[in-house]
Order: structure tokens, then C-alpha cells, then sequence
């Protein structure tokens, strides 16, 4: 049963209410932008009483009541609207801080709508996915930690909505005013649903009048539709089947930025049944599971179970990717193929033997030879859905194949360019991962294991802060070193070293005799080879030209 849509204001939608964000939603997903936004609707109502802002339209599922004291609250799981809804109710906290020392009873007033007892469900807004419970330690105790501490893109902007509430509450001079604007003139359109085979037929209504949704939530919900389509009565099973599956599918999403779009678009271009000659997007995507399912509730869990598995596998090559490949995963194609890879029934070496000539091929295409992105996208897309879906393709073949993709791109030409081309500006990713597979072919060469503490605090930081002019940067481009010598050019490969983060700017524009025995220092293999060059011979075109 679906209850006629309320116009209500803030105070009166959490007025008898208990809301709950169930697992198999989005966790809190804002960004700065959303929350700045909000805020600027607020400071618009500021002195003008008789003024209101329409917020947003808020979607839940009366799941149960409950009883606190002499009064009966109605327990809600948030279908839609909780972004908004849980930004509000942070700072609604927020003002109580600030109301603490200022109005004592107000404060306390505002409390017991936040916070009703001591259980858990009594907090006025229950979010999921929180496992470091941020946001019932803040509405219980005013506790908060620093954004740094988050461990998931959720609790990042969790923590930081808290941080951005407090800020914003501290710039009125009357939070009284502030708290009456947020309670009184903000309003909602509110549905209450009483049946969950109802709530999807909502949410689909709403979203054809143009309700932002993501694309990941729309398709979640069509698939829970066919799912109380089919069987309303008999479906108990395949609800909570799915359920358990979504939420372990936005707990994944929720960790970092970018998952959720990736994960949909590759997971719909590796299984769709149309030929395809780049990754689709995602309204497409969304089109082409929908079409997969059909009125099938067998299909919509198959289809969620791949999801999370692809979703599980691009989470896998982003944390994989940070710092080291970075260089390499600019490119969607070239992305949908390492997914591909790592979705394979390969073993572990031969998943690991392809995603190193994967690695090779995709730097020398769009890192050396700096390629256009639209560069074999249709060579890139074809072979991962190969992958994907010719069981009799071997790692052999596999192997092959990419190394065909960049059969076509010759390195010669690079090499063969002019002595001052600029390795430096603009191309500072690309140099440290190329100074980096250096660094690790020289100590292949001297028979050690490349494992040094140096480079992992070059991986962390910013690549300008290691990135070294060895004849220093300051001294211009084409500075001689000697009256019968000519100048240098400081960006020529030859001329570039990286060093743990910081050092180069110690080392500043001093002379190279000076800084070798802090090359020596590092431990870096390229760093001490450079050091006993500048020992020997000094440091000049002839050392840089034989660098290179």
C-alpha cells in the first residue's frame, strides 16, 4: 500500500520516525560539491522568515513500529533521499554542539530527537556500512575523527560532511536562526510505502520524472522489481537473496571513487550479447542487463551475482594499480582488458605472466609513444570479451593477442628524435613508472630482489616532489658547464633521476659533485650508478648522452 505523497517539513518527516539506511542501499556516496550546494540553499533562507526551500523527495519503507516511552515511532528503511536525509541529520548535530554552551535546554531539546536511548536503533538515523561507527559515535557523543583515519571512500565523506557541518554551523552568528531554518523551512515531499513489492514501482515512477539516480541504483531496482514481479507472494527467498547481494555489491563500491561506474559499464560490455567496438556506457549498460533479465527472478539474481563479481575484480585492479601502474591505467579499454584477465579461469601465474605484457604494451602505446586514448579500442574491447567468452582461447593465445596490439607501435621513432625533447613537463607519471622499471632491471642485472623502502615513499607522493634535475633545473636550459662546452638541455631523459620525496627539493640547484653522495645515500640502484658517474667523470652532455 502506497499512502498519498506528504508535503512535510524536516522537522515534521522525523516527527514519531526512526529511519533506517538498509545494507543493500548506496552508503553515503556526497562529495563537497552536493554539500556545498545544500548549504548555500540554507544560507539563501537566512532572514527571511516567511521564506522555504524544497529539499528533496524522500522514499521509505515502513517496516515496523516502535514503542519509546508513551510514544509509538514508526521505523523506516530509506528507499531514497538519504544522502540528503543523512547530511541533515548530521547537521542537526552539529548545531547542537554549538547550542551546548550557548542554550543548554535547546541543546538538549535537539538531542533527544537525534538520539532516543541507549540502544542503537534508537539513533535517529541508523546508516549502513558503517563499520567504524562514525556516525553513531557523532549523533551519540559528538565524536568525531579525522578524515585521514577513513579507510573507504564511505566513511571519507562521512567524516568529512561531519568536519564540513560544524564549519558551516560556526559561520552564523545565530544558530538558533540556523536551527529554526533547517527544522521549519525546509521541505519534503515524503512516501511513506507499507508494502515492498510497491517501493520499486515508486522508484521507477519517480525516476521517469527525472529523479537523479545513479545509473547502479536504477538498475537495482528493476531487477528487485522482477523479482517481486514474478512471485509477490512467494518470492521471500530471491528478495532477501538479492538483498544480500546488492549489499555486499555497494559495501565494495564504497571504497573508493569511480567503482561503481566501472564495474557496471565493464561488467554489461564483457556479457552482452551485441557486438560491440567499445565499452558501453552506462545508461547502455543498464539497457543491456535489463534486456538480459527480461521477467526472469532466476536471471536478476544471475545477473547481480556477476555484478558483484566484476565489481570485485575492478576493485581488485584499482587497489592493485595505485602508485606503480598508475601510468597505465588512463585508458578505459586497456582497463576493461586487465578486468577481463583478472575475471579469467587462468591460474594465478598465467593471470600474472598476462597482466605484465598487458602492463608492457598498454605503457609503449599510451605512455611512450603517448597515443591518442581512442588508440585500439575495438582491439582492446574485442579481445577482452574474447576472454570473457571463448572458453577455448589458451593463456598462449591470450599472450599472443596482446602482444599484437602493439605489434603496430615501433619505439624506434621515439628513440630517434631530438636530442632536446622535454621528458619532464607534462609527462611526469609516465617518467617515474619508466625510471621505475629501470630501477628494477638494473638490479635484475646485479642479481638482487628489487624490494626498496625508497621507492615505496616514491609511490605515495606526488611524482614532481621525487622527480630530480640532475644538472639542476634552475640553471636554465641551455646553461654550458664549460666556456668550450655546449649548454644542456635539463629536461633531456639523461638528465632526470627520481629520488625519495623531498630530496630533490633539498638538493635544489646544487652543483652535481655535491649532491652525488646523496645519490649514493638512497640505496636506489640508478641513483648510486648516476653518483659514481658524477665521481668519475663529472656531469655533463657526453655523461647525460650516455645515460640515455
Amino acid at each position: 500500500m502506497l499512502r498519498p505523497p506528504a508535503r512535510l517539513t524536516l522537522d515534521e518527516l522525523l516527527a514519531r520516525r526512526l529511519f533506517h539506511i538498509p545494507p543493500y542501499q548506496r552508503a553515503y556516496s556526497w562529495h563537497r560539491k552536493q554539500r556545498n550546494d545544500m548549504f548555500s540553499d540554507i544560507k539563501n533562507l537566512e532572514g527571511t522568515p516567511d521564506g522555504s526551500h524544497f529539499m528533496a523527495t524522500v522514499v521509505g519503507l515502513r517496516r515496523t513500529s516502535r514503542l519509546i516511552g508513551a510514544d509509538q515511532y514508526s521505523v523506516i528503511e530509506v528507499v531514497d533521499g538519504q544522502q540528503r536525509l543523512t547530511t541533515l541529520v548530521l547537521l542537526l548535530k552539529a548545531i547542537e554542539q554549538e547550542l551546548k554552551c550557548l542554550r543548554p535546554d535547546d541543546a538538549q531539546d535537539l538531542q533527544r530527537i537525534l538520539v532516543k536511548g541507549d540502544d542503537l536503533d534508537l539513533i535517529l538515523l541508523q546508516t549502513n556500512h558503517d563499520n567504524s561507527d562514525y556516525c553513531a559515535d557523532y549523533l551519540r557523543l559528538g565524536e568525531s575523527t579525522d578524515v585521514s583515519d577513513a579507510q573507504t571512500l564511505a566513511d571519507k565523506e562521512l567524516l568529512s560532511a561531519i568536519h564540513e557541518c560544524k564549519f558551516f554551523v560556526n559561520t552564523w552568528d545565530a544558530p538558533m536562526e540556523l536551527l529554526t531554518i533547517v527544522k521549519d523551512q525546509l521541505y519534503f515531499i515524503f512516501y511513506q510505502i507499507e508494502n515492498e513489492a510497491a517501493v520499486y514501482t515508486v522508484f521507477e515512477t519517480l525516476n521517469d520524472r527525472g529523479l537523479d539516480v545513479s545509473w547502479l541504483d536504477k538498475l537495482k531496482s528493476r531487477l528487485m522489481g522482477v523479482a517481486f514481479g514474478n512471485n509477490p507472494d512467494n518470492s521471500r527467498e530471491h528478495i532477501d537473496e538479492l538483498h544480500r547481494i546488492w549489499g555486499r555489491i555497494y559495501r565494495t563500491v564504497g571504497l573508493r571513487q569511480g567503482l561503481s561506474t566501472e564495474a557496471l559499464r565493464f561488467g554489461a560490455t564483457l556479457i552482452s550479447s551485441a557486438s560491440l567496438s567499445k565499452p558501453l556506457g552506462e545508461e547502455g549498460a543498464v539497457k543491456s542487463f535489463t534486456e538480459q533479465v527480461g521477467t526472469s527472478t532466476p536471471e536478476a539474481i544471475t545477473v547481480s551475482k556477476w555484478l558483484l563479481k566484476v565489481t570485485t575484480a575492478v576493485d581488485k585492479f584499482l587497489a592493485d594499480m595505485r602508485g606503480v601502474r598508475e601510468a597505465v591505467t588512463e585508458i578505459s579499454q586497456a582497463r576493461l582488458l586487465a578486468v577481463a584477465i583478472l575475471l579469467s579461469d587462468f591460474s594465478a601465474d598465467e593471470k600474472t605472466q598476462l597482466l605484465n605484457e598487458w602492463e608492457k604494451t598498454t605503457f609503449r602505446i599510451f605512455g611512450l609513444l603517448d597515443k591518442d586514448a581512442r588508440t585500439g579500442v575495438g582491439n582492446y574491447v574485442r579481445l577482452a570479451r574474447d576472454i570473457q567468452n571463448n572458453s577455448e582461447l589458451s593463456a598462449d593465445d591470450i599472450l599472443q593477442r596482446i602482444r599484437d596490439l602493439g605489434a603496430s607501435y615501433s619505439i624506434d621513432a621515439l628513440l630517434n628524435q631530438p636530442e632536446d625533447i622535454n621528458w619532464y613537463e607534462g609527462w611526469e607519471t609516465e617518467l617515474r613508472y619508466l625510471l621505475f622499471r629501470y630501477e628494477e632491471h638494473l638490479a635484475e642485472q646485479q642479481g638482487q630482489r628489487f624490494d626498496n623502502e625508497q621507492w615505496r615513499r616514491i609511490w605515495e607522493d606526488s611524482p614532481s616532489r621525487s622527480i630530480e634535475h640532475i644538472f639542476p633545473q634552475s640553471k636554465g636550459s641551455q646553461v654550458p658547464l664549460e666556456a668550450d662546452q655546449d649548454g644542456i638541455f635539463v629536461h633531456r631523459l639523461g638528465n632526470l633521476l627520481l629520488l625519495p620525496p623531498g630530496l630533490n627539493s633539498r638538493l635544489g640547484d646544487k652543483d652535481p659533485k655535491v649532491k652525488a653522495p646523496c645519490y649514493r645515500q638512497t640505496g636506489l640502484f640508478s641513483a648510486c650508478d648516476v653518483a659514481q658517474t658524477i665521481e668519475d667523470q663529472g656531469w655533463g652532455e657526453a655523461q647525460i648522452e650516455e645515460r640515455e
